[in-house]
């Protein structure tokens, strides 16, 4: 690691975290556009949701080595991890605990779909890629634990861009 990261403050690294957030998902926003202007929204949504596969899996498994959740660590492992996904670090999430089996993810605060809202484009059709990406996130940290969609764009949104809803299979 570089000299300059190794000694820097709390505060500068905390800065550098959200930087890297903020570049990580411009650059996926740059990707799936470029991809969308080559072969269409189509194929670049079938693209995208490949990629987000992939991508969870990555995550979730990183996530669950660099920060010692055990294998079937349950929906408390899984809401842990949600707390060092790149996400957490710009977007405004929660979650919630409708009984001791069931746990709810909402994302509050959406920067993809903020970002749309400010340019005057409508929101950004993610659901078929959500549930590909949660699903596969929480089969991760515990295979046991199935995933379903609340809402998601291209649903209405209330009080929240999407909600997931976690149940831990026996």
């Amino acid at each position: 690691m570089v000299d300059k990261i190794k000694n820097m403050s709390r505060e500068e690294l905390l800065k550098l975290v959200e930087i890297y957030a903020k570049n990580w998902l411009a650059h996926d926003g740059c990707w799936f556009l470029s991809t969308e202007e080559t072969h269409g929204m189509e194929t670049a949504m079938d693209l995208d949701t490949k990629s987000w596969e992939k991508f969870a899996e990555i995550e979730a498994r990183r996530i669950k080595k660099e920060f010692n959740l055990p294998e079937n660590g349950g929906l408390k492992a899984l809401e842990e991890a949600f707390n060092y996904r790149l996400y957490a670090a710009i977007n405004e999430q929660k979650t919630e605990w409708w009984d001791e089996n069931t746990l709810v993810f909402k994302m509050v605060k959406c920067r993809v779909q903020s970002a749309r809202h400010r340019k005057g484009l409508p929101l950004f059709p993610c659901k078929s890629v959500g549930i590909v990406e949660f699903s596969t996130f929480a089969k991760t940290i515990d295979s046991r634990i199935k995933t379903e969609v609340i809402s998601c764009p291209p649903d209405t949104v209330k009080d929240f861009y999407c909600g997931w809803k976690f149940t831990l299979e026996d």
